[in-house]
């Protein structure tokens, strides 16, 4: 194996991983943003079950947190489908200046796919996974439980998470970085 500077010989092959990798979860989040925007009502009545809690077990001792003003339920969703959108166009970006990239532009890359993956994980593990699942008992209900969904997609983006730190991930730099 030749040397090939302090990238390393095969960090080609890993910058290119990262960037598909990127690619494929911006492809994700923004069709699902795109679903949720074109098809408002299938996932807004998901929401409002979970924020209501009306199909868990009815536990008194944590029907208090639900809630039921269909204002703040939708005003909920509007921000879910927010944080996606906004989260797709990182995502989106990353990955063009990952394909694109001049110079540092694989450091920035980098930092931008880094940024967006952290959104889509703040989305599912903080937001349905812990908020959604445990805090509105979204795990007691049999339609409405989301919960494996949002654990999938945290785990694909951490998987991504992680390809995108590994050592040599942003490619070659001009500065010989």
């Amino acid at each position: 194996m030749r040397n090939r500077g302090n990238a390393g010989p095969s960090s080609g092959g890993l910058s290119w991983a990262a960037v598909v990798l990127t690619g494929t979860v911006a492809l994700y989040i923004a069709l699902v943003a795109f679903g949720n925007i074109t098809d408002f009502g299938t996932n807004q009545a998901y929401v409002r079950h979970v924020l209501s809690m009306d199909t868990t077990f009815h536990d008194p001792d944590l029907m208090w947190r639900a809630i039921t003003s269909r204002s703040v339920q939708d005003a909920a969703y509007v921000a879910v489908i927010a944080w996606e959108s906004v989260t797709a166009l990182v995502l989106l970006a990353a990955t063009a200046v990952g394909v694109l990239r001049r110079g540092s532009g694989g450091r920035q890359a980098r930092r931008l796919a880094t940024f967006g993956l952290l959104m889509m994980m703040l989305l599912f593990g903080a937001g349905f996974w812990a908020i959604g699942g445990e805090w509105f008992s979204m795990w007691q209900s049999k339609q409405w439980n989301g919960v494996e969904a949002a654990v999938r997609n945290f785990l694909m983006a951490g998987v991504a998470l992680l390809v995108v730190q590994l050592p040599g991930a942003a490619g070659r730099s001009t500065r010989g970085e």
